[in-house]
């Protein structure tokens, strides 16, 4: 096991390169060890390098209906007509603060993700 501190992008394709190799290796194994470890690490050069933002709200409403089979008509019941559904997904209206906390009730969305700017 030769492990190092990912410091470049070289080092990163390095262990991405390991880590595919090693990656079903069994956990109480020096190789399942290593690919711990190594996975670790990848995740902290990814964290600084490569950060993945907050969601845009107007998407993760989308994902989410998508998740649960909901047409615009189905959103419509819960934040008010359909015709402000087609706002809030051209960004014409922003969210009030009843419809984060009604989407939030019925879509399970994070009130994190829906109080985001877009």
């Amino acid at each position: 096991m030769d492990i190092k501190v990912i410091k470049t992008e070289e080092d990163y394709q390095q262990a991405l390169n390991r880590l595919e190799v090693i990656f079903d290796a069994s956990i109480d194994s020096p190789e399942g060890d290593e690919a711990e470890i190594l996975s670790i690490l990848i995740e902290k050069y990814e964290d600084v390098h490569y950060p993945i933002g907050p969601p845009d709200p107007i998407e993760a409403i989308k994902f989410r209906m998508e998740q649960m089979n909901m047409k615009k008509s189905d959103l419509a019941e819960i934040i008010g007509y359909k015709s402000r559904v087609s706002e809030i997904f051209s960004k014409k209206r922003k969210l009030t603060l009843e419809m984060i906390r009604r989407l939030h009730d019925k879509l399970k969305i994070p009130y994190e993700t829906l109080i985001a700017d877009y």
